[in-house]
């Protein structure tokens, strides 16, 4: 039956313009913005993983940002550290010289004082962004310090931070005036007498450097007069070399952490790569499939539109029967 008050034909073409323009619209949107999901109603599941894991990726740009400072800090404590290991070797080679008969153990002790100086200038300068591993500015000891090395989400989506922990007190090399003087590698007393593998030396306790601290050092400074005999020359090269692996040790831990550092850099670096890889797989449109698409879907237009104006000619037809 022929109606002219209801064209089927147009109706049945009209829909299928419609859900082509539909479609079009779809991969022109796709193709814009490079998303295949790019809300929540193109495919929920896949748009909340996407949007959790982009957010856990700017924290752990943050966490990489941390560890560039860390590494920094780290970087300037071990400079510190290395340099004053190599005054403290100056020092003990003073000291020896000091042993040989003869020597004029005043002018020596000129130049301990130099160096002594230089020790203090090292650790008051082994500073950055406010924070000195060195040289403890307050009257308590130095504490643990923390760098943010991770971010991490469990499977029930609990959150973590990862730390790596320098313990500074063990790289202390001077303590707080305020504070005591037991604090710093180099104002805290040794006992000579216990690093005698004989057991018979009886100097006591001796410390490199004296800085004022409210709770002073009870030995003896290491220096040098004319009065100063072989055996407490021997008793501070003794002091002087246990300093000296102290400061070696924390010197090691330093690297060490910093070596941990570098590491978890990388691993942040490849990981953040990983993820964003990821989300990728999760919500970016194939440009190729859908510029094929786009292509065809623009070719189904053209034939849609060529098939309505048809289907609306046909009722133009019913005139040539009244004529």
């Amino acid at each position: 039956m022929t109606s002219i008050m209801t064209n089927s034909a147009a109706m049945a073409a009209l829909a299928t313009l419609r859900s082509i323009n539909s479609d079009m619209e779809t991969t022109q949107n796709r193709v814009s913005s490079g998303y295949r999901v790019e809300t929540a109603a193109d495919n929920a599941a896949y748009w909340s993983i996407a949007t959790t894991m982009r957010s856990d990726n700017k924290a752990m740009s943050t966490v990489k940002d941390a560890l560039g400072l860390g590494a920094a800090k780290v970087d300037v404590a071990y400079t510190g550290m290395n340099s004053a290991i190599d005054v403290v070797s100056e020092i003990k080679a003073k000291l020896v010289a000091a042993r040989e008969p003869g020597v004029d153990k005043t002018k020596i002790d000129k130049e301990l004082t130099e160096l002594k100086n230089q020790l203090i200038s090292i650790s008051e300068s082994a500073s950055f962004s406010g924070e000195n591993w060195l040289n403890n500015t307050t009257a308590t000891v130095a504490g643990t310090k923390s760098i943010v090395g991770g971010f991490n989400r469990d499977a029930s989506n609990n959150i973590s931070l990862t730390t790596l922990d320098i313990d500074t007190s063990k790289t202390t090399l001077i303590a707080s005036a305020a504070g005591d003087a037991q604090f710093g590698l180099l104002t805290k007393d040794v006992d000579s007498d216990a690093l005698d593998p004989e057991g018979l030396s009886s100097d006591g306790e001796f410390f490199l450097l004296d800085n004022g601290a409210t709770t002073a050092a009870s030995g003896t400074e290491i220096k040098l007069t004319a009065s100063t005999s072989d055996s407490q020359v021997t008793s501070m090269i003794r002091v002087v070399d246990s300093i000296l692996l102290q400061m070696t040790d924390a010197a090691s831990n330093l690297g060490a952490v910093n070596k941990r550092v570098s590491m978890q850099e990388d691993f942040v670096a490849n990981l953040m790569d990983s993820i964003s890889s990821g989300v990728g797989r999760l919500v970016d449109a194939d440009m190729n499939e859908e510029s094929t698409r786009l292509k065809a879907l623009q070719t189904q237009q053209q034939l849609g539109i060529q098939s309505l104006s048809i289907a609306n000619s046909n009722s133009e037809n019913i005139l040539q029967l009244f004529r």
